[in-house]
């Protein structure tokens, strides 16, 4: 294998690694496993998993402008279950007692039933907050400008900045609160890992603390395309009656994340002027969702990036 071949095989690999921070801890994805390490009282709690990708089983899954809305869910269910698995390492002092809800779930359908299902709620009711919050609400405000504005696509760009100014005030109040900030900062050791192997250094906390908090293939950067984006698709839905206007914006939203979540996969995989601009609001973005970790940090994220990647580099088809 000449090295132009064996140096694109190693881009692959390293394109197809993320993360996600957690309370205590990081949840690192790679080719073919995903691992969460939690920091407890008695050291690192680690748990790895063998990645079981739906488009294995039904290929379609895996085509362009489909595979975004899929990995999209996936990727929160993932991301709840490893906030679960993180907040049952706490001190069972510091553990907050079940819900009534999650104590009739649990009675009702078992430990193992109750806890998919309030996986598959918590998912849900995730992702019907968030079409809730960045995308009908802005619709809605924007009614109220239907008299003041003529032009439509006026003011569809105005409802596409109530989109954004929403979306970063949220960001920004919830940057504010205290527990948050340990997440942000774990999110930062994540992204700091991730670049430091992404140029080929060992991974050490000297190497990992040097590196930049802020990444191409954030999640933050990957909502903000999706609020850019949803600007131009929806500038094709110009109903002037607003719950027609909003139900437009509902089926068109999957065609919205597709093309996100293929420009972000550019971003990642590409380094050039063109990515270089569409990665930099997202990652300016990310001085709210990021802060500077601790040693202790970088640790967990190392560990965490450790136990993912493959032994094989023919394993890590991107």
């Amino acid at each position: 294998m000449d090295e132009k071949q064996k140096s694109k095989e190693n881009k692959e690999i390293r394109t197809s690694i993320g993360g996600q921070a957690l309370i205590e801890g990081i949840m690192m994805r790679g080719p073919k496993k995903q691992a969460i390490v939690v920091r407890t009282e008695d050291g690192l709690v680690t748990k790895v998993e063998e990645l079981k990708l739906l488009k294995d089983k039904y290929p379609a899954v895996g085509w362009y402008f489909i595979r975004g809305v899929v990995n999209f869910a996936n990727s929160m269910s993932i991301g709840v279950r490893a906030l679960m698995f993180s907040a049952d390492q706490m001190p069972e002092e510091e553990q907050e007692e079940p819900s009534r809800f999650e104590a009739w779930v649990e009675r009702k359908f078992g430990s193992e039933k109750a806890e998919k299902a309030l996986i598959t709620f918590s998912v849900v009711l995730g992702i019907a907050l968030s079409i809730g919050l960045f995308i009908l609400l802005p619709t809605f405000l924007a009614g109220f400008l239907t008299g003041a504005i003529d032009n439509r696509i006026l003011r569809n760009l105005a409802e596409g900045a109530l989109r954004i100014v929403i979306f970063v005030s949220y960001i920004g109040l919830t940057s504010r609160i205290s527990h948050i900030e340990r997440v942000w900062a774990y999110h930062g050791a994540e992204h700091k890992a991730i670049a430091c192997y992404e140029k080929g250094l060992p991974l050490t906390v000297e190497n990992v603390m040097k590196e930049s908090s802020r990444h191409p293939r954030c999640g933050t950067s990957f909502m903000f395309i999706v609020m850019i984006v949803s600007i131009l698709v929806f500038s094709f839905t110009t109903w002037d009656n607003l719950w027609l206007r909003m139900a437009f914006r509902l089926l068109l939203l999957p065609i919205v994340v597709s093309i996100s979540y293929e420009i972000i996969k550019l971003a990642g995989r590409y380094d050039n002027i063109f990515t270089r601009i569409i990665s930099a609001p997202g990652k300016a973005l990310q001085r709210l969702t990021t802060r500077e970790p601790d040693e202790g940090m970088a640790e967990v994220a190392i560990e965490a990036m450790n136990l993912v990647i493959p032994e094989d580099a023919e394993e890590a088809a991107w």
